[in-house]
């Protein structure tokens, strides 16, 4: 890819350079810029210089200073109970995930619907 040259960027016409130059400034309005420079309080020089001063107590620090500690690692093991738990919850998923269903003896559903008696229908309408 080729670089472009001074031809290939858009150009201003004539008439807008003009406008440029003629322009009078006394048809601006007049504003007071105001410049807005917060100066940090009292307070945030002390953070600033007390956390500038813990920095450097930091980074000065002489390794040699501290003491030598073991760390002792411990691994608490589960007791007989709990083994004995999860031993039973496991036992109770592998019977599921493995159950045969050729064991199982086929069925016919008797769907029971009893219908009101003549006596319960004569109720229900002087109760409506």
């Amino acid at each position: 890819m080729e670089a472009p040259t001074t031809k290939d960027y858009p150009t201003m016409g004539k008439d807008f350079i003009n406008e440029l130059a003629s322009f009078d400034t006394t048809k601006m309005k007049d504003v007071n810029t105001q410049e807005k420079i917060i100066m940090p309080t009292a307070e945030d020089v002390q953070f600033e210089k007390r956390e500038a001063s813990l920095f450097q107590g930091i980074q000065s620090f002489d390794t040699a200073k501290l003491k030598h500690a073991e760390t002792k690692e411990k691994n608490p093991l589960p007791d007989q109970e709990v083994i004995q738990q999860e031993k039973g919850v496991q036992q109770l998923i592998s019977g599921i995930e493995n159950f045969d269903q050729g064991k199982l003896k086929h069925t016919e559903t008797c769907e029971k619907n009893t219908l009101p008696t003549k006596d319960v229908i004569d109720e229900e309408k002087k109760t409506a």
